[in-house]
């Protein structure tokens, strides 16, 4: 399987430019047949699900808050069978409820086991999408992502590589420990120290830092079944979307 076959979009790095339909449009034309959702795009599901089909993608995976699935459970299972979702993944918290030590990072795993769960009893998986935050060591030298997956055995994980990167880790032990889980990458590259700063130190796949030459092996070794072009600011969405989707062309399919 090429990365093309699994290419998809997050539509949140083209938030700033709508409307939504726009994005769809030019995300089409070159050449993804997948997206990636985000919670605030769930308001109209209908009119979304039209939008979609319209323009010829599908929607695999979606990113919703703990907050809104202890708000609406029901809603946001009702919202992915009629999208064709079937990954759920939640990506982040606000930094003013996450845990100082670890037991509070226990507990959000627990909260986490709960709503898998509960997700997997309506056929669909639930994932965590890190940041950085998740590999600050806690004051007995555990990490805060070791802890979610110590205490939610069948918590999936979408791999965002740019910030475990940014985090100071090496993404290939990440990859290697916890390759079982990964079933999606957020696929998102970092610009050289000091430039791109008015899109926040982040580039487009390929024009960074990242080795993807060195990653792609132990990333193809994982069962991951989406990888997802992201970039959480830049400055033309549609160059950052035609540029990464060049770069992961030439990866190769298959490794020795």
């Amino acid at each position: 399987m090429t990365a093309l076959d699994r290419l998809s979009f997050q539509l949140y790095s083209a938030r700033n430019f709508p409307p939504l339909t726009d994005q769809l449009a030019a995300l089409e034309e070159l050449g993804y047949a997948k997206v990636e959702l985000y919670g605030a795009l769930l308001e109209d599901v209908a009119a979304l699900g039209d939008d979609l089909q319209r323009f010829h993608l599908t929607a695999p995976s979606c990113h919703i808050g703990l907050d809104q699935l202890r708000a609406d459970l029901d809603g946001a299972v009702a919202a992915a069978h009629s999208l064709g979702t079937t990954l759920l993944v939640v990506p982040a918290i606000p930094h003013d409820q996450r845990a100082k030590d670890a037991n509070g990072w226990r507990v959000l795993g627990g909260v986490l086991d709960e709503f898998q769960t509960a997700l997997a009893t309506s056929g669909l998986r639930l994932a965590w999408h890190n940041h950085d935050f998740e590999f600050q060591a806690l004051p007995d030298r555990s990490m805060p992502l070791e802890l979610i997956f110590e205490t939610a055995p069948g918590l999936l994980w979408e791999a965002d590589i740019g910030w475990v990167v940014r985090a100071g880790q090496d993404p290939v032990d990440w990859i290697r420990r916890y390759a079982d889980r990964i079933v999606a990458f957020h696929v998102k590259d970092l610009a050289p120290a000091g430039e791109k700063t008015d899109e926040d130190g982040w580039a487009d796949v390929g024009a960074g830092t990242v080795d993807w030459q060195r990653l792609w092996p132990a990333m193809q070794a994982t069962p991951a079944e989406l990888l997802v072009v992201e970039h959480d600011n830049p400055s033309d969405f549609k160059r950052f979307a035609r540029n990464s989707r060049e770069t992961m062309a030439a990866w190769p399919e298959a490794t020795a």
